[in-house]
């Protein structure tokens, strides 16, 4: 028989981490894994997974701090009596999925995407609800160690993308045309949440740092978060307001990233920054921070430039590096599609996963 897995995720929109839920209910049950997807009710989540042909269940939820989730949880669970509970979701679900899951003495996994580090007693009261954790990437299991969770608790499966996606794209005169820019001039792009952490801010200092050299660069900033409404004036403030655009959210990201000429991606933490991977599929060079799971993304020197975390000079000086050598862009990029293929498909995170569930449940 096969194995049922609930997978948990809790988040109303649907993000990277969320798209790899999404990749796992496609992708395990041809491996032999029957799947449930369990959602915050109302989400873009339950949508998604529904247009996809995913068996959704949807539970009430009211924010990070619903203690009862984990009853209700508990409950369905109960009722239901999967082999197995996938949490996939931060901020609350991760304790109130893992302890739903222990109520109803279901085991239970836990995806980590974040290489943030927690405090002693988080640790102390989540992991010992889950078996196992499942890390996107070893930045992220290094952080986990060094929080005091065992390594050999721990395994690193690479998140994916659907690189055929990114590789039909537009052309750069219709992104220019799309967005207002001058198609003769450099365009640039930064597609991530707009939160601090993803380094907007640092990015448009960058930009300022490269005025006199590179006068006319000009930048997309895919993305919504709660700065949407104070990054333009962070960019104003820089006086480039006439050369960066808010593109906002866009669903058809993967039909314009390929036209881009780089991406930057300057977090100060990061999972495994999806994007970077989405970049190398479309044959598009990038410059990261050296933190998290960036550097496993970015292959520094073969698919992109790596940079220290937050440090505005060294990233002015990278983005300007490839701005001026268009053989190096061209190699950059080139690379990107068979890095990509090597360990970044769904297919194979699917494997992955099914591996630490055979691991775990003896079959």
């Amino acid at each position: 028989m096969n194995p049922h897995i609930v997978h948990l995720e809790t988040g109303m929109h649907v993000y990277g981490g969320s798209r790899q839920v999404l990749y796992l209910q496609e992708y395990l049950p041809p491996l032999g894994v029957q799947c449930t997807l369990v959602c915050a009710q109302g989400s873009e989540m339950a949508l998604r997974g529904r247009e996809q042909g995913a068996n959704v269940v949807e539970l009430p939820m009211s924010g990070d701090a619903d203690v009862g989730f984990a009853f209700r949880f508990a409950s369905w669970l109960k009722a239901v009596k999967p082999d197995l509970v996938h949490v996939h979701s931060r901020r609350g679900a991760d304790i109130w999925g893992g302890l739903g899951a222990k109520l109803a003495g279901v085991p239970a996994v836990l995806s980590r995407r974040v290489d943030n580090a927690e405090g002693r007693l988080a640790v102390r009261l989540k992991y010992p609800l889950y078996q196992h954790v499942i890390a996107v990437a070893q930045g992220v299991k290094d952080v986990l160690v060094s929080n005091g969770v065992a390594a050999d608790k721990i395994t690193v499966v690479h998140s994916a993308i659907n690189p055929a996606l990114f590789q039909q794209p537009r052309s750069k005169a219709e992104l220019a045309q799309e967005f207002g820019l001058n198609p003769d001039a450099p365009i640039l792009g930064i597609a991530a949440q707009l939160i601090p952490r993803k380094g907007h801010v640092l990015l448009f200092d960058a930009l300022r740092l490269m005025q006199d050299r590179h006068p006319t660069v000009q930048l997309i900033v895919f993305g919504r978060g709660p700065l949407s409404d104070t990054l333009p004036a962070e960019a104003a403030a820089r006086g480039l307001t006439d050369r960066v655009r808010f593109a906002g959210f866009r669903d058809d990201l993967a039909s314009w990233m390929g036209a881009l000429d780089i991406l930057a991606h300057p977090a100060y933490t990061e999972g495994l920054a999806n994007v970077c991977l989405q970049a190398a599929a479309a044959s598009v060079p990038s410059v990261g921070s050296r933190v998290g799971g960036i550097p496993e993304a970015i292959s520094d020197k073969v698919t992109g430039l790596l940079v220290p975390v937050g440090d505005v000079q060294a990233l002015a000086q990278a983005l300007s590096r490839l701005l001026e050598d268009a053989d190096l862009r061209q190699r950059l990029g080139a690379a990107g599609p068979a890095y990509i293929e090597s360990d970044f498909t769904a297919p194979q995170m699917a494997a992955g996963n099914r591996a630490v569930y055979r691991r775990l449940l003896g079959r």
